[in-house]
């Protein structure tokens, strides 16, 4: 059980923090923000810089509180601090929502497909969607770690030979700059504001610090320091990447400004279509499907755990390891299912830009900083929470779909952030100088500190042979990817010495990580002497 939904609770950092940075930017770089890329230019830049601000703050606050808890799932900390029933409606509510968001997530992968291979993007959802809950229910939590590293190395090294053969399309780096459309590169523009980037940073930082998906790479990790690191890893990642990720869109708007409509949601793969060499466009595709398809198993796998771990076992307190494993594999397809629906209706729901942002401003704060708020808080209950979660859903539904209609009001793209990311702050923060004030109990984190206390003195698993399996698996994946690169050199037309290098690269560092796997650690040198 803790293997399959924590990959036995001793994940090494470093992979912890790759899988996290995967499971995030995929879910929508190449679609949704290629597409602002190709429209608004840096501003697309901005957005995701705010990944970074918020990836460093939890690295230092709040990764390491989660990890302490010492809870398979954000599920059982809710049921530890806040309650039983609480968790109960808390589950059944991210349930729901999780449903629409790797439907959101499942859309941009099939979206790929359909623009670099002409498929019917219906078709697509399906076989895609298929093929993600199939690995994702026989492998678990250690399929998703495995697939998000190694399409991490396949995606950095593909992408740095896109942006050199990119500009060199459009005569450098001089002509990008003068042919590129007025404002292209200001930092922000009338959608986009600064106000919309202050609250989208704050839904970053309440998204990535408290969505149930993404606490399992803080809680999966052996230590609290392993638990900093991997927020450290993921801001220092998105320092970097958004300006090299967003560069191809943003060229192909100099080299084909004539997109229009739901079009520009293929900018990204239209450009690596003109640039890259005779069978690295089928690499790029690959690795861009399952990069984004990441999104969905990360989301796929801690939903499977939390109605195997905290809604079956509840009922059958008594059912073991294997039982609940099942149970979870059977969650995973069920899930997996309604997934694929889902992501059939996103065309009929404004686009794929529109649902994730929609989705961001409503469910957000609402969702995921009320637990995250109780880390932190002695005063906070379970009541106080569900009341914060219920009335923030409840308003800002009824401003996203109903003011319109009503009082013929709505809010533009910042006020509608702002709005969604303020009322919980705004709530808990009363309850909590109320409840300060008043002297209120505090029995319910008083019980809290009982349980973390006896988990903590409880032996934990030794996950080292996990580790280095799964270490091994991914070394001889990026060892093969190399290889792979350095072949499609020999029948490049174009930039054969580039592919083929970045090929060499790779190779080497795949075999380092089989070394360092199968390199015996002086502990276990000992114990065998």
């Amino acid at each position: 059980m803790k293997s399959f939904f924590a990959a036995g609770g001793a994940l090494p950092w470093w992979m912890s923090g790759l899988s996290l940075f995967m499971s995030f930017f995929s879910a929508g770089t190449f679609v949704v923000w290629g597409s602002i890329a190709y429209s608004s230019g840096w501003v697309a830049i901005t957005i995701q810089t705010t990944m970074c601000i918020a990836g460093v703050l939890i690295g230092f606050f709040i990764a390491p509180k989660w990890q302490k808890t010492k809870a398979l799932t954000a599920a059982e900390f809710i049921t530890d601090r806040l309650g039983y029933s609480t968790q109960k409606i808390y589950t059944y509510l991210f349930l729901l929502i999780s449903i629409f968001t790797t439907g959101a997530f499942l859309y941009p992968v099939a979206k790929i497909v359909e623009v670099s291979t002409g498929f019917p993007i219906s078709t697509s959802i399906i076989v895609l969607g298929i093929l993600i809950l199939i690995y994702t229910a026989v492998g678990g939590l250690w399929a998703v770690i495995v697939t998000d590293v190694l399409q991490f190395v396949v995606l950095t090294a593909a992408v740095l030979i896109v942006v050199p053969l990119s500009l060199d399309k459009i005569g450098g780096m001089n002509n990008f700059i003068t042919q590129a459309p007025e404002n292209f590169f200001a930092l922000v523009n009338e959608e986009y504001t600064w106000g919309f980037m202050i609250a989208f940073g704050l839904y970053n930082l309440f998204f990535i610090a408290g969505n149930w998906a993404y606490v399992q790479r803080y809680t999966s990790v052996a230590t609290p320091k392993d638990a900093k690191k991997v927020g450290w890893l993921f801001g220092g990642l998105y320092l970097v990447s958004p300006l090299v990720w967003m560069l191809p869109p943003m060229i192909y708007r100099v080299l084909n400004p004539e997109l229009g409509g739901l079009a520009d949601e293929g900018a990204y793969l239209l450009m690596c279509k003109e640039v890259l060499p005779v069978g690295m466009l089928g690499l790029m595709l690959g690795g861009m499907i399952f990069a984004t398809s990441s999104s969905v198993n990360t989301t796929l796998n801690i939903s499977a755990g939390v109605l195997a771990n905290d809604v079956y076992k509840h009922f059958r307190p008594n059912a073991d390891g294997d039982r609940l494993v099942k149970v979870g594999r059977l969650a995973t397809i069920f899930l997996g299912v309604l997934t694929i629906i889902i992501a059939l209706l996103v065309p009929y729901m404004g686009g794929i830009v529109e649902v994730v942002m929609s989705l961001a401003a409503i469910t957000g704060g609402a969702m995921f900083l009320p637990p995250m708020w109780a880390l932190f808080s002695r005063h906070q209950t379970g009541k106080s929470a569900l009341i914060v979660t219920v009335i923030t859903l409840t308003i800002n539904a009824f401003f996203k779909f109903l003011a319109p209609t009503l009082l013929n009001f709505s809010f533009d793209r910042a006020q509608e952030m702002g709005f969604g990311m303020g009322i919980p702050i705004v709530l808990l923060a009363a309850f909590e100088i109320y409840a300060r004030t008043q002297n209120t109990t505090t029995v319910e984190y008083d019980n809290y500190q009982l349980k973390v206390a006896q988990k903590t003195s409880e032996a934990e698993d030794d996950a080292a042979s996990g580790n280095k399996k799964g270490t091994r698996v991914i070394g001889i994946g990026v060892a093969l990817t190399g290889l792979m690169i350095l072949i499609l050199s020999f029948i490049a037309e174009t930039g054969a010495i580039l592919v083929g290098s970045m090929g060499f690269l790779v190779m080497l560092l795949g075999s380092y990580i089989i070394f360092k796997a199968t390199k015996k650690h002086p502990d276990q040198m000992a114990q065998s002497n």
